[in-house]
């Protein structure tokens, strides 16, 4: 989710029920080498508590410090990436590529928790690849050195986001340890929210993709477990309308010309599903100001009530 959960993109997810919200992933080295553009990552308002920071890196020392300068934010939670597939990040010894050196992990670890008052978590996967999956085993060393909730994308490193994610590992951790344990990975729609709970018994699940072409899946999880059903549907005009409310947002935090080109990759998820929207989303990339945009797409689904497709085919679940 790097480059996605900005200030803006959480607080749309939180107004949408997001119960917990965290940064995208903050560089451990760019924190203690004074890096402002690191720091800033961190940044975040009152009205996204509870609210957790996440680190990465593969040094011991500067785990400890970047988790005292993320404590000095007074955030909710500190969570550590030991998750990251991304060459760049694994194959240098951070974020997944933890798993291949437990003992390096549980030093890190160690020493952030040590280096910190606040709970610390760790987000990570069932293993390096289908035939180093050791996740019983990384649990209790987690809940050993004083983690107090693990997250667990149910792939391997290998896998990448490919493939189907393997909950059933999520029983056999819960057995192991007595921390709680959140689930992530492959959840798009309400009901695979429903179903992981019944499936794993997990405490918690995390979304992170799915967020990005329907943020509000938290607010139809939520009313899917409590009704079987979601009757609450998102019609482009709601979706036109929280683009204009997410674009005014990242004006606000981040400037007009730095909030308005950093929005465009938002579009696709807003407009997803939407007849002629490749057409759309060209247009929409070679704006820089913020009323042609606002414009542009009050007329796009003016548009689309004139069009021969019925309206059902412009509903979003």
């Amino acid at each position: 989710m790097e480059d996605v959960t900005d200030p803006p993109f959480r607080l749309v997810c939180k107004r949408l029920g997001a119960d917990i919200v965290y940064t995208e992933f903050v560089n451990s080295e760019g924190l203690v080498r004074n890096s402002e553009k690191t720091k800033k990552k961190m940044f975040f308002s009152e009205e996204e508590r509870p609210f957790g920071i996440q680190i990465y890196g593969g040094e011991e020392s500067s785990m400890g410090g970047a988790a005292a300068i993320a404590e000095s934010l007074n955030p909710d939670i500190i969570d550590i990436n030991c998750g990251c597939w991304v060459k760049d990040v694994a194959m240098r010894g951070a974020g997944a590529g933890l798993l291949k050196d437990l003992p390096r992990m549980e030093r890190i670890v160690s020493t952030v928790v040590k280096a910190t008052t606040k709970p610390v978590t760790v987000k990570t996967r069932l293993g390096w690849d289908e035939n180093s999956i050791r996740i019983v085993e990384v649990a209790k060393m987690l809940e050993g050195v004083g983690v107090q909730g693990l997250t667990v994308h149910c792939r391997t490193r290998a896998q990448a986001h490919k493939g189907f994610p393997d909950y059933s590992w999520i029983p056999r951790i819960k057995e192991a340890v007595k921390i709680p344990v959140i689930v992530n990975g492959n959840i798009f729609e309400p009901a695979d929210v429903q179903r992981v709970f019944d499936d794993t018994g997990c405490d918690g699940v995390m979304i992170g993709r799915g967020a990005i072409d329907n943020p509000w899946i938290f607010r139809q999880a939520k009313e899917f477990m409590q009704t079987g059903k979601v009757s609450v549907f998102v019609s482009l005009d709601e979706r036109v309308a929280l683009c204009i409310e997410h674009l005014k947002l990242s004006i606000e935090y981040k400037g007009d010309r730095t909030g308005i080109l950093e929005m465009r990759k938002h579009y696709s998820g807003y407009l997803h599903g939407t007849p002629n929207v490749a057409k759309l989303r060209a247009e929409l990339m070679t704006y820089t100001a913020f009323d042609p945009i606002v414009e542009r797409l009050h007329r796009f689904t003016e548009e689309a009530l004139i069009r021969p497709e019925s309206s059902e085919s412009i509903v979003f679940v």
